[in-house]
């Protein structure tokens, strides 16, 4: 091998090495998507949720606005902790107009927006919330343990997509909810103690307040 091609190869070599160290591990205590929200691109996002429900037509059109579009909020996600929730009780959660116009928040704000904004275009999807329950997590002294996802039913098969981790994303298809809560897990490194299909976020949200404050939280 010639001296100059070795130098090419090292140069390639330390290259790749550079971008490997740069790369930093998703933190799987944190419901922050694992990469920063995408460059802008070409497409036109209408200009008011209004419009925008005219324009979409499928749950992929959701999805890719959020991928493009959603912000998280890491300090609205501590004050929505287990452990602010039982000393101060819940947030509003961001209606989604509002959201469209500032799309930053928190898992369930995007769940929100995803499950209204396909009810709205699409009720023969079916969409609906999944709460998932994790094994409580510390982040910066504050425990996380629930997660809200959307979801939706195509051809007798169950889609997940509205996941702040990933916003963009659109997972399935599965048989059931129970199928997706195990190829979660895997995905976020963290085990999933149940997951459930809701219709509201609301009367769940209320449920699991009461619950908070009546008992210590759990480790």
């Amino acid at each position: 091998m010639s001296s100059c091609r070795r130098l090419v190869c090292l140069a390639l070599w330390l290259c790749a090495r550079a971008a490997a160290g740069s790369e930093t591990p998703a933190d799987p205590a944190s419901d922050a998507p694992e990469t920063p929200r995408g460059a802008a691109t070409a497409v036109i996002a209408p200009t008011s949720y209004a419009q925008a429900l005219q324009t979409w037509r499928r749950p992929e059109d959701v999805s890719a606005w959020l991928g493009e579009h959603f912000e998280y909020d890491m300090a609205r996600a501590l004050r929505l902790s287990e452990t602010q929730r039982a000393r101060s009780g819940t947030l509003p959660i961001h209606e989604p107009a509002a959201f469209y116009a500032a799309p930053r928040g928190v898992c369930v704000d995007v769940a929100r927006f995803a499950v209204e904004s396909l009810r709205a275009i699409d009720p023969q999807a079916r969409a609906g919330y999944l709460m998932i329950e994790f094994n409580p997590a510390t982040l910066s002294g504050q425990t996380l343990r629930r997660h809200w996802v959307a979801a939706f039913e195509r051809d007798g098969r169950l889609f997940v997509f509205g996941d702040s981790k990933r916003p963009g994303h659109l997972a399935g298809p599965y048989a059931d909810a129970a199928a997706f809560a195990a190829d979660y897990a895997r995905y976020r490194g963290r085990e999933i103690v149940a997951v459930r299909s809701v219709a509201s976020y609301e009367r769940q949200r209320r449920q699991l307040a009461t619950r908070a404050a009546r008992e210590p939280a759990r480790p």
